[in-house]
């Protein structure tokens, strides 16, 4: 592949600007080419460019296209930067009257130097927000495409669409749908705009010449113009990828214009990484139709703040996950020490899930056409959610990771929808690490609060994921928790369910459709705040649950809480695969009763308080627990 920069543009405004500048700040700039002027943290914005395509594993040429006028400054910056000479095109302009175009130019370089490769073109006088992103992964997404590539960016607020080249992207494809060179408001609400930066396939350069047969003056010889001819007419397949950063051309803005865009970047680089990102997910407890999230059915999931995950990510030279002392213990005080602790906790702790985020999230990138900056991290993780009792610590931690890859790597809501989001931490879990989970837990955790959820065949088959709905979390009332403290004998609740779902079993289908049922009169229930109701449909939920597994594969530590529950009158049910139960008990006075006979037992017991969205970061919710245990 073959890299050409183009700088062969007239910059006579900011040129001018600069040199009738009367506060002496920019006379030592009169006379230099715009692409030469100071960029991020002063380095030249061409040299940026040139350190960034410098790379022979990439490129096997790369060439600089310029104007007569500029010539002689880019020979000496040839010379000086280990860039050969020879490979600078002069176009012979020396006006903004006389230039030739950015395609004319470009369609020179590749006649003068019979260049016969795919070509990626950069514009050398764009300054860039962040300039470590990684251009091989834009040539490896290229070359995964049969067609041509462009780069874009999102606007940022105060950046008119009006100004940019706008593209209009297939989500699933990748493929631009419409380019719009400037267009007015209200053409398209998109705000995804096109750069000077884009690979073009060898096939494709002829293109270029039939396209200026077309025109007739230098202004309609612009990119903007060509990629509006070839995608809207001429209906070729470009494809588009995205750069989480910001872009500005200064070819043709004033000072003011130049400065206010450099200042506004440089001070986005000192800022965005001033402090750590640390970012939590939840614990969550299944209200209603668990299991059959992993069987096309319907759950009503909560997340609480009793319990979550942690997750720290901080700007560092290589990347490091740092093992958690507790759960990723290396050092033993002896072998029975060892065995106990795996006896309990397995033998695999978080780090695992750091590390298999991390790859997912860079493939789930490069295949979505989302370049990621080259910015190493140290990641560390801490947890209170109990292991081995069914309260979704894996994908607490995993979930807390990916937010934090997010907002690291500015990933949007757009770049990755929440529904989406869930099938991406399942598929860490699933595919990575071959963990036995369902959706219900991705999604709950990344929604947060109370949400219904269906996963219906048909919603699965055919967008790819459920229909997720947040339930009002007000006048909930008081639900409990209580787990096991040794879950080694939680029993494996997982069975042989599955193999028997997809052989069609009577019994397995029939209680699958049973849980769904029960999930939606749930769901009225909780909207008629008829708790009662929900009391029963738990305990039904339950029963269910117990037909098809056995009370033997439950393993006897469960059914000693169920049995414990059931004593004082409360409903229960597992809130996730086993090792711990939730309830509700309506009658105070022996929940109180229940909670000392739950802790004579050797289980951990608490009350619940509920966590949503709009309750704030530190998972600091409603104070429904401390008012009840206040008036036990």
């Amino acid at each position: 592949m073959i890299c050409v920069l183009l700088v062969a543009g007239h910059g006579a405004v900011l040129e001018a600007q600069i040199k009738s500048d009367d506060t002496g700040l920019y006379h030592h700039l009169a006379g230099v080419p715009k692409a030469m002027l100071p960029g991020i943290g002063g380095k030249k914005i061409l040299d940026f460019w040139w350190e960034t395509v410098n790379m022979r594993q990439l490129f096997t040429e790369v060439y600089l296209v310029t104007n007569a006028d500029k010539y002689k400054h880019y020979e000496r910056w040839a010379t000086a930067n280990d860039f050969p000479v020879e490979n600078i095109v002069n176009n012979g302009s020396t006006t903004l009257q006389d230039q030739l175009g950015a395609v004319a130019d470009l369609v020179l370089a590749i006649r003068s130097r019979k260049l016969q490769d795919d070509i990626m073109v950069i514009a050398g006088d764009m300054l860039c927000a962040d300039q470590n992103f990684d251009i091989g992964q834009v040539v490896r997404f290229f070359k995964s495409k049969s067609g041509e590539l462009i780069i874009f960016y999102e606007l940022e607020d105060g950046e008119e669409s009006s100004s940019r080249g706008i593209v209009e992207v297939c989500p699933e494809t990748h493929r631009i749908t419409r380019f719009l060179e400037k267009p007015q408001d209200g053409v398209t609400v998109s705000r995804l705009a096109s750069v000077v930066f884009y690979c073009i396939q060898k096939d494709t350069l002829s293109c270029m010449s039939e396209f200026l047969d077309l025109q007739h003056e230098a202004p309609q010889k612009t990119f903007g113009q060509f990629w509006e001819w070839l995608v809207n007419e001429k209906r070729m397949d470009v494809f588009g990828m995205k750069l989480p950063t910001g872009f500005q051309l200064i070819g043709q803005v004033g000072l003011s214009d130049y400065t206010k865009w450099l200042t506004h970047y440089s001070a986005k680089k000192q800022d965005c990484r001033a402090e750590p990102i640390t970012c939590r997910s939840y614990a969550r407890v299944g209200l209603m139709g668990n299991p059959s999230d992993g069987f096309n059915g319907k759950t009503i999931a909560m997340t609480i703040s009793n319990f979550w995950a942690e997750v720290t990510l901080l700007e560092s030279q290589t990347l490091v996950l740092v093992p958690h002392p507790l759960n990723d213990p290396t050092e033993f005080g002896s072998l029975q020490d060892l065995f106990c602790i795996s006896r309990k906790e397995g033998y695999l702790g978080g780090l695992r899930l750091l590390q298999a985020t991390c790859k997912k999230f860079y493939q789930f990138c490069s295949k979505q056409g989302i370049a990621l900056t080259k910015q190493n991290f140290t990641l560390k993780y801490d947890t209170n959610i109990p292991r081995q009792v069914g309260l979704a610590g894996s994908s607490a931690i995993v979930s807390a990771t990916l937010k934090c890859l997010m907002k690291f790597y500015n990933i949007t809501d757009a770049d990755l929808p929440k529904p989406v989001r869930a099938n991406f931490i399942l598929s860490v879990e699933t595919d990575e690490l071959f963990i036995t989970a369902g959706l219900q837990d991705r999604v709950v955790q990344v929604y947060e609060g109370l949400v219904y959820m269906d996963f219906s065949k048909a919603l699965m088959e055919q967008q790819g994921y459920g229909s997720y709905i947040s339930i009002d979390m007000k006048n909930l009332p008081t639900f409990w928790l209580a787990y096991l403290s040794d879950p080694s004998d939680s029993g494996r609740i997982h069975s042989n369910i599955r193999q028997r779902w997809l052989n069609g079993e009577d019994a397995v289908l029939e209680a699958m459709r049973s849980f769904a049922e029960l999930t939606d009169q749930a769901w009225a229930a909780i909207e008629n705040q008829d708790w009662i109701c929900l009391a029963q449909l738990m305990d039904q939920n339950l029963d269910l649950r117990r037909s098809i597994y056995t009370d033997d594969c439950l393993g006897p530590g469960n059914m000693m809480m169920i049995r414990l529950a059931r004593q004082f009158g409360s409903a229960v049910k597992f809130p996730g695969s086993g090792g711990a139960v939730v309830g509700l008990c309506l009658d105070q006075d022996k929940l109180m009763e229940m909670r000392q006979a739950f802790q004579e037992a050797g289980c951990v017991f608490c009350l619940i308080s509920p966590y949503s969205p709009s309750s704030g970061s530190d998972g600091i919710t409603t104070d429904q627990a401390s008012k009840t245990w206040t008036s036990l």
